[in-house]
């Protein structure tokens, strides 16, 4: 399926896969309405979980029975199905880690750590989720680097006519996120990235909120360092995947140490692997790998293309019938986005609205979205959200104006 055209994907059918959403919850069928935050699971990925606890498990790399053979070729087939899927030179720039937040500290601090010192800046954006925040406000604080934010404007684009203002040459680094998990807004990576390189940073894309959305490929968007989570394209909880270009994953030191990552130990010293396996310490999540690779297959077979393009037309929907809402604002860019809303409404607070909507059964997510220091620039408490994947629909979305229906009349 190469057409993106959401028209000849059979979305109703693919619904089936998900066992999860055919439950009722406090009596109601469940609408779901949270993949922003983590993503529910098609049969075919609970059946590779299944399938290797009862049939392959064992420890990788390590064995030479037929157990480890079976279990390291499964786990190893998964690292070349993640370069694959978003476009690396080869499996070696795919370093497994528990999700985009561990891949983001392992580059703050094995990068940045050797890299980084006193008076050197590190750029972000103001609509960074924390996890890419806080690992790099933490290096600051041990070594005296400068964290600068680009702005973002009121309409949630960021403020890129200043961006020459804020990426000058004291930046080394500059890492933002593809898709705000906060604002759905979509920000122009390759064009940040080459931005990057003319005053010879680093760059870093958070795609936690893009990867099971839409195709990429890190060699033309053209970033250093790309990150992203499992959870929330389908996979287990607690695997994810960095990719680094391989010069810099080699020039890197690794952050975690144990078993594994070495190629030699003594009392005095110890050599190390190298890259991808000299930054993966200790056991790895095999299950979650091979569960990341069964739920590659498994987008895939949809098509990424096709996936944005429902994504997109569902959440268009959203907004049209939420605009009939009186006293609700909206935000986000009004032109092309992410698959979510975020939302106020005037006669609730947010963490009200999704108390009450799960009455109904219907999962929204209500909070800063780990998103503090946006909310308090919009001067927000928080917002409500709706996010939206390829296994939701129209009717489910009709469904929730009905309930915040509700909820106005409630809180009136």
């Amino acid at each position: 399926m190469n057409n993106a055209d959401p028209s000849a994907v059979e979305w109703d059918v693919i619904r089936e896969d998900f066992p999860i959403l055919r439950q009722e919850v406090r009596g109601h069928p469940l609408i779901y309405l949270d993949s922003a935050a983590s993503s529910q699971k098609p049969r075919c990925v609970i059946e590779a979980l299944r399938h290797y606890y009862e049939y392959d498990n064992a420890n990788v790399h390590r064995g030479l029975h037929e157990l480890s053979s079976r279990a390291t070729d499964a786990y190893e087939g998964a690292r070349e199905k993640v370069a694959r899927y978003i476009g690396a030179a080869s499996a070696e720039e795919i370093v497994f880690t528990r999700g985009t937040t561990e891949s983001i500290n392992l580059v703050a601090n094995a990068w940045g750590g050797k890299f980084l010192k006193a008076g050197d800046v590190v750029l972000l954006t103001e609509m960074e989720h924390h996890s890419n925040i806080v690992p790099w406000q933490l290096l600051a604080e041990r070594t005296g680097i400068k964290v600068r934010y680009l702005p973002v404007r009121e309409e949630g684009t960021l403020e890129l006519a200043e961006l020459d203002k804020w990426l000058t040459p004291e930046v080394k680094i500059f890492a933002f996120t593809h898709i705000s998990n906060s604002l759905g807004t979509i920000n122009p990576v390759q064009e940040l990235c080459r931005a990057a390189r003319k005053v010879g940073a680093i760059s870093l894309v958070d795609a936690a909120q893009s990867a099971g959305h839409l195709p990429i490929n890190v060699q033309e968007i053209g970033c250093d360092f790309l990150a992203f989570s499992g959870h929330k394209m389908c996979a287990p909880t607690g695997i994810g995947a960095l990719y680094g270009r391989r010069e810099l994953l080699t020039a890197m030191p690794p952050w975690h140490g144990g078993g594994e990552m070495i190629s030699s130990v003594t009392f005095e010293g110890a050599t190390f692997k190298d890259a991808p396996h000299k930054f993966e310490a200790g056991t790895p999540n095999i299950a979650g790998a091979i569960g990341l690779g069964a739920a590659i297959d498994y987008i895939e077979k949809i098509g990424r293309a096709e996936i944005f393009a429902h994504d997109e037309a569902l959440v268009a929907y959203a907004i049209k019938r939420m605009a009939e809402l009186p006293g609700i604002r909206i935000f986000g860019p009004s032109g092309k986005r992410g698959g979510l809303v975020s939302f106020m409404m005037d006669s609730a607070h947010p963490h009200d609205v999704t108390t009450f909507a799960d009455r109904y059964g219907l999962a929204l997510r209500g909070g800063h979205h780990c998103n503090q220091p946006l909310m308090r620039k919009f001067r927000l408490p928080g917002t409500t959200r709706a996010s939206f994947y390829f296994y939701n629909n129209r009717a489910e979305v009709d469904r929730m104006i009905e309930i915040l229906k509700e909820v106005q009349r409630f809180f009136a």
